[in-house]
């Protein structure tokens, strides 16, 4: 009996089918929003370079969490942006209980206690020099950040952050991190660390927005070099054993190898982080025309789901959720 061709085409034959084979599927639960938030009242900026994406107040940035939360949006990850730069001498003042982000903490946790608060620790968008960390003779000083960084966490933690989030990539920042959480009580805020974050062209953008550049120099003598995927497993690994609950490869579309590579060899929560410069340029295509905006971004966040990442951290989170509840 001869048997009959294969033809892989009826498995696409009408959307229904191709909706009923999907192996990659889109949903509300695995979708972080990044939001901005700014001091004072009554505030709400527009940074050209980021089309759809705004810096709020916190009275402002409540009413934007109220309208996304409608949507099926279920967790944010929250930025801070100050104009008022402080010396490294000062950098403490950052982790204040009185601070303009743990304010803000509080306020989103009061109002929406099921909303997960993610918070970004960094010390970029504190310091004069825009560098993730302490500088000493105009190098980034590893241990003396950490103290900064885990102090800084600390502080978003009992403020009520659900998740802090460190991304400054100094060595041992999750051990720091998690002991200083350990001695305090709180063995329930979880660490998402930004583990393989690579020294990307692709940062442009948000850097405008948080208006956190450097001031000098760059970021490579700490940020991951976009050569390499084997020193990205290493520093996942060591994240890992120094207490990481969530591991993040950023970018995510220009490293979906090191994606792949991460959720193949470890067996934790992993996050991929869709960067500025990836979704201002999909914008704007789409906004002059040369790109379908829904094609393009469905495809975009399902590249990213296929590659291995169990939360993806987008600004496309209000784009995509509402045409999956178109």
């Amino acid at each position: 009996m001869k048997f009959p061709d294969t033809r892989m085409r009826r498995l696409r034959n009408n959307d229904s089918i191709r909706k009923l084979l999907a192996e990659n599927r889109l949903s509300t639960d695995e979708l972080v929003y990044p939001v901005f938030l700014i001091e004072g009242k009554n505030k709400k900026d527009i940074i050209s370079s980021m089309p759809d994406v705004e810096r709020f107040s916190i009275d402002l940035l409540l009413k934007e969490i109220a309208d996304v939360k409608k949507l099926g949006i279920k967790s944010i990850l929250l930025f801070g942006v100050t104009d008022k730069k402080l010396k490294d001498s000062d950098i403490s003042k950052s982790a204040s209980k009185d601070g303009f982000v743990q304010r803000g903490i509080s306020e989103i946790k009061n109002k929406f206690p099921d909303m997960v608060v993610a918070v970004d620790v960094c010390l970029c968008g504190y310091t004069e020099s825009g560098h993730c960390g302490i500088i000493k003779d105009e190098y980034v000083d590893n241990d003396k950040s950490v103290e900064a960084l885990s102090e800084l966490a600390l502080s978003y933690a009992l403020s009520g952050a659900d998740i802090v989030a460190p991304s400054a990539m100094m060595d041992g920042m999750v051990r720091g991190i998690r002991k200083a959480l350990e001695d305090n009580g709180l063995k329930n805020t979880l660490i998402m660390s930004y583990s393989a974050k690579y020294a990307s062209a692709f940062y442009g953008p948000f850097r405008d927005m948080a208006e956190s550049a450097p001031s000098f120099g760059d970021r490579k003598s700490y940020q991951m070099p976009p050569s390499n995927s084997r020193e990205a497993m290493r520093e996942i690994e060591l994240d890992i054993k120094e207490g990481a609950d969530i591991v993040m490869v950023k970018p995510a579309l220009m490293y979906l190898d090191v994606i792949s590579k991460a959720k193949e060899r470890f067996n934790m929560p992993l996050a991929a982080y869709n960067v500025s410069g990836e979704y201002s340029m999909i914008k704007f295509a789409c906004k002059n025309g040369l790109l379908d905006e829904r094609s393009a971004v469905m495809e975009t966040l399902l590249s990213i789901k296929r590659a291995g990442a169990d939360i993806i951290i987008t600004y496309f989170a209000k784009d995509i959720l509402r045409m999956i509840n178109e």
